[in-house]
């Protein structure tokens, strides 16, 4: 008997729990609907729902999702570019896609990242960060010595491009003529073409691969600047010089370098012979014309007349 009882109370409090679970779910289910419904006042939800071509009640179970997504694509819309961005991710904008009667959301890029990801290919060493953006078109080509310049870039980004072996360029000239940002844009220009390269500040190598030894990825480092396929050591002759850095930092890359057919490229307020002198310590002369003959290996020396951008 008291078997019975207790079977009948089961029942009835499984009944009672189920009409109340079917309560709880009509209510969520209306709650979605007026959510929905209030989702689409806005012009750029419905115009993101229309896109979709599914049944609003499968629509409404992503209203949150689709609200973001509306807003982050109307947002892209008036983009000016990646520092206007609005989006909780830079660059990017949510986006539904069917799957199976059903939405996933995913992150696409906009196009000014898109466009930008070539940048990535650059790295940069103690330098500028608007270095990634220097392009051959913003130079100044009224100026002859610049057009010069500029056409024996696009020798070597065409010779390089056949796989032809090409030295790079000892680009020297006075301070502020914008040395620097000539080299940046060829090796820009060659990141389009998933052409890796690394710009560093001569002046703060040595004080790098000092940290680096510290932090245990000297090697790594290391490995990269000798590595890389295009390499801009810039502004040489301006860093302090020691025996050690002469001869265990520079000398070993641009022997590896040209061992390997590498092709460097060097900024400098000096030209070659001024530069010879300043590797010369305790009068050893012999290592200081060791290390310009390697240059001279792997770079062909122009002049840049110019007048300082800076000024």
């Amino acid at each position: 008997m008291l078997f019975y009882f207790c079977f009948v109370f089961v029942i009835i409090y499984l009944v009672i729990i189920m009409d109340k679970l079917d309560f709880d779910f009509k209510v969520n289910d209306l709650d979605l609907k007026v959510n929905f419904q209030k989702a689409k006042e806005d012009k750029s939800f419905c115009k993101l729902i229309n896109s979709l071509n599914l049944k609003e009640e499968i629509l409404c179970k992503y209203t949150s999702m689709l609200k973001d997504s509306a807003e982050e694509i109307n947002n892209c819309r008036h983009c000016k570019g990646l520092n206007d961005c609005k989006n909780s991710v830079v660059g990017s904008f949510l986006a539904p896609q069917n799957n199976n009667n059903g939405l996933v959301f995913s992150y696409i890029d906009c196009h000014y990242k898109s466009d930008s990801k070539y940048k990535e290919n650059v790295s940069l060493f103690d330098m500028p960060l608007r270095l990634k953006d220097a392009c051959i078109s913003n130079i100044y080509t009224d100026d002859k010595s610049r057009i010069e310049i500029i056409k024996k870039m696009k020798c070597f980004s065409d010779n390089y491009l056949k796989g032809e072996k090409t030295k790079g360029i000892y680009l020297y000239g006075s301070f502020g003529v914008g040395k620097s940002y000539l080299i940046a844009a060829l090796f820009n220009e060659l990141a389009k073409k998933n052409i890796k390269s690394v710009i560093l500040h001569v002046p703060e190598l040595v004080r790098t691969i000092k940290e680096s030894f510290e932090m245990g990825n000297y090697a790594e480092k290391f490995d990269l600047i000798k590595n890389v396929p295009l390499l801009l050591l810039d502004d040489i002759g301006a860093e302090y010089l020691t025996g050690w850095s002469r001869d265990e930092i520079l000398e070993p890359i641009l022997q590896y370098r040209m061992d390997q057919g590498l092709p460097v490229f060097f900024t400098s307020n000096y030209d070659l012979l001024q530069l010879e002198k300043h590797f010369v310590l305790n009068d050893d002369k012999v290592k200081a014309k060791r290390l310009i003959e390697r240059i001279k290996q792997v770079s062909e020396p122009i002049e840049l007349i110019s007048k300082n951008m800076r000024s």
